[in-house]
């Protein structure tokens, strides 16, 4: 009887309803690290000392060590269970992180809300493991498109909620939502037993095997990280080139192009459809290519226009390739779907830090030039990668 209603659940599962409630979640899920940052400048009033600037990397690392150390449980613990494990703990750190007497605690509460927000990247593989073949692209891009959503509204949510009510109200409004979303995943998920039985630091090991086995996961993994570390040079520098000439505008307009880039949201769910129907590969590399041309428009376009349609091309293709490099990798080892996962979005968020830094750097001895001559060189270089792969794959085949 009970295996009855599992196969049951699971067919269930392909249902659109199911997948707007897994999309649903992830993106409560990730919005959890974007909170503080429109924030930071009430908590730090409040708060005041050296470690209140640190909230956002404390958050930000630990949503680091999560991906590493959490999400490659999902492929050895049934995995309903443990999101919405994960969902507890997330709400535990959003009360902790909402009664913070000093800097230092919130520090630390900020530290765990980071770890427990990548359940959101336990549902993505779930996802994709409960579709079918065939939907797999579709599936996983609009369970993105989630995610996207939940980045978009975050800092308007907070920024709302932080200056009518306050910063603490913020994070108490969060605990709600995440209980939430974790009791609808207990309601909602199949029961999913794990597809592997090694012991945990044989799982870790493992995805150096992984990396070392795959070459299509290394070429995904440094792709989806140079395009995202093009993504975020644009977005940590937005703010400092809408002060100065020739625009002289502030951080209210700098917030609104998070709504522009919500075309990125349309972009996860269409490339995901286009990879299911002609294979995922020609996406990548038109994501890669339209990331280079974003930037010839930031650098050739000195206008408002013109950083309206660079970031619109720049959100399509991050989302583009995401969701066609996850579609890849997905398929290397049904088994290992989560630790795969792990390679993929740990290398992406590494290339983020990378991107973010250089451009401070370039910001500061080059100005708006410097910073799109590094954007041009991160973009030019994940099109040369792809395109190198394609046309060597093509003489394989035509030898073979």
């Amino acid at each position: 009887m009970k295996q009855t209603q599992e196969i049951s659940r699971d067919s269930a599962v392909a249902g659109r309803s199911i997948i707007y409630v897994m999309a649903a979640a992830a993106g409560v899920a990730v919005a959890n690290i974007y909170y503080n940052q429109p924030m930071l400048g009430l908590i730090e009033a409040e708060l005041p000392g050296r470690l209140s600037p640190l909230i956002p990397t404390a958050t930000q690392l630990g949503y680091a060590v999560g991906l590493f150390l959490l999400v490659p449980l999902g492929d050895i613990l049934e995995r309903r269970r443990l999101i919405v494990t994960q969902f507890g703990v997330l709400a535990l750190a959003l009360a902790m992180a909402a009664i913070a007497p000093n800097a230092l605690l919130i520090l630390l509460a900020s530290l765990v809300l980071g770890v427990s927000s990548t359940v959101a990247q336990q549902i993505v593989p779930l996802a994709a493991h409960l579709a079918a073949p065939e939907r797999r692209g579709a599936t996983v891009g609009f369970i993105l498109a989630g995610i996207l959503t939940g980045i978009l509204l975050s800092r308007t949510l907070a920024g709302f909620v932080a200056t009518y009510g306050g910063w603490r109200e913020m994070f108490w409004l969060g605990v709600p939502m995440a209980l939430l979303a974790g009791g609808l995943m207990m309601v909602v998920l199949p029961h999913s037993p794990p597809d592997s039985r090694l012991g945990y630091g044989r799982l870790l090991h493992s995805i150096i095997h992984l990396w070392r086995e795959f070459p299509v996961l290394r070429l995904a993994a440094a792709t989806q990280a140079l395009i995202f570390a093009a993504f975020t040079a644009f977005w940590t520098i937005l703010a400092f080139r809408l002060q100065g000439p020739p625009f002289g505008l502030g951080a209210d307009v700098a917030g609104l192009f998070g709504i522009v880039g919500a075309v990125g949201i349309f972009a996860a769910p269409l490339a995901g459809r286009v990879a299911d129907a002609r294979g995922p590969a020609p996406v990548v590399v038109l994501g890669a290519a339209l990331t280079l041309v974003s930037w010839i428009v930031f650098g050739a376009w000195i206008s408002l226009a013109g950083l309206v349609v660079g970031v619109i091309l720049l959100d399509f293709a991050m989302q583009s390739a995401l969701v066609s490099n996850q579609h890849i990798v997905f398929a290397l080892r049904p088994e290992a779907r989560a630790r795969l996962n792990t390679v993929l979005m740990g290398s992406m968020f590494i290339g983020g830090a990378i991107g973010s830094a250089g451009a401070t750097f370039a910001w500061e001895t080059g100005g708006w030039p410097g910073v799109v001559g590094f954007g041009l060189a991160l973009g030019a270089s994940a099109s040369a990668m792809q395109i190198f792969s394609l046309l060597r794959s093509r003489r394989h085949h035509h030898t073979a």
